[in-house]
This record gives structure tokens, sequence and C-alpha cells, in this order.
């Protein structure tokens, strides 16, 4: 039982019915709460806001808690992380592979990642790149903030070119965008490196986030929403 949640019910003045009225939940799932269940972290955070205590308050557990079960790892930036790990991930792959950048040509330089997206696709898995588009995006401010050692915009049109005969063949879905990124996205299945952008640092220096789909996912599913929204906006590239 969590006497603390239903103390800060009673003191609020409201029934196991106002609440789930409130935050559009089942009663039977406010019950649970009560009963003494961890509810979703989006559910506790309007909880706390509307009850108005602190989440340790109501949950003491959640203190002890260091991170949430969704991030696998942290790095300090993206150079640390191998290109062998990169390969064995997307080798890994059995299902889906979704990635977003502006050029990714760490990747699309490496015949290595060709191969294996080739092989991925013929044995079923549903691949889409998402790169940025030289002739749309201000790849002179982009690329001062970036800070990269080549123009931008040669890099996106190398990574098009390797990924050019992986469309032709329809291999791979590839859809240029004009959007500035917060993050670049590399999603295997239920796995996520998101590649943090800082002013003035490539992305090779900057931290990445290892997200795996857990029970309370909720960072893993909202950059899987913010990919497919770009992707929607994004324009299939036009092959020979």
């Amino acid at each position: 039982m969590n006497e603390r949640l239903r103390r800060a019910l009673f003191e609020a003045q409201l029934t196991e019915q106002d609440l789930a009225t409130e935050l559009r939940v089942d009663p039977k799932t406010v019950r649970r709460w009560l009963d003494g269940r961890l509810p979703y972290s989006r559910h506790r955070g309007d909880l706390v806001k509307r009850l108005g205590v602190d989440e340790v308050d109501l949950w003491p557990e959640l203190a002890a808690k260091s991170r949430p079960d969704e991030i696998a790892a942290i790095y300090p930036r993206r150079s640390l992380i191998g290109q062998e790990a990169w390969l064995s991930l997307l080798a890994s792959a059995a299902h889906e592979i979704d990635i977003l950048a502006y050029s990714a040509l760490f990747l699309c330089e490496d015949d290595r990642f060709i191969k294996i997206v080739g092989e991925k696709v013929e044995r079923g898995v549903r691949v889409k790149i998402a790169l940025g588009d030289p002739e749309r995006l201000d790849v002179a401010r982009i690329g001062a903030e970036e800070a990269g050692a080549e123009p931008l915009a040669a890099t996106i049109r190398k990574s098009i070119e390797r990924l050019r005969p992986l469309v032709g063949a329809g291999r791979a879905s590839l859809r240029l965008h004009d959007m500035v990124l917060y993050n670049s996205l590399y999603r295997v299945d239920g796995q996520v490196l998101v590649n943090q952008h800082a002013y003035g640092t490539p992305s090779a220096q900057a931290p990445v986030y290892h997200l795996r789909k857990a029970a309370d996912a909720e960072m893993f599913e909202l950059h899987l929403t913010s990919f497919e929204q770009i992707w929607s906006r994004a324009t299939p590239i036009q092959t020979p």
C-alpha cells in the first residue's frame, strides 16, 4: 500500500475517481497506484504537479535509482564508440534501422556499413535514412556550428552518393531533410543512440546517449517520434 499517495489525495481533497478523470486514466489504474504499483514517469509528473508534492515524497525508492532503466550507457564523445561497435549494433538488426543525421559520413564511407545495410534489407529489415539536403539546408551556418574540418555540403553529398546504389536497387529508403537538428539518431530495433549536437563542436566530439526500449522508455519513444516527424516532412531522393 502507498499510504503517502493516499494521504496526498486526502489532503488535496481528491477521490480516486477525481484523479482518474483529471489524468485521463482508468480508475483501476489509480487503485493499482494506491496498492503500491509505481506509475509510469509521465503519470508521476502529472501526479506530483496536481498534488503539489515531490516525487520522492510519494515514492522514496526513486531516490535510490541512479538513472532510468532505458539508459544503457552514456558516452562523453561519439568517438569513444569504436567503429566495430557501430557495425556490430547495425548487424544485429532484425526488424528496422532508422538513421537521422546531417551526413552520417563516418558510417556511409565504410564499405562494411554499405554491405550490412544491403544484406539486412534482403532479409526483410526496414531501413530508413534521413540526411540533410545540401540544396535546402543553411549549410554554411550549420557547418560553422558543427565546426567540421570539411564543408558540410560536401560530406552530405559523399554520403548520398555512397547510398544511392542501395536506394536505386530498392534496398533502402533515403530522404533529405532541411531541419536544424538538435541531435542525430541511430536506431536499431529496440535501441537508439542519440548523438547530441553542441554549438562549435563536431558531432564526433559530442555526447551520445544509448537508450533501449524498456517498460517505461519515455526518452526512447520521444526520439522515435521526433524521427518519424522529420521523416514525414523529408523529401525522397531521386534516383536514376
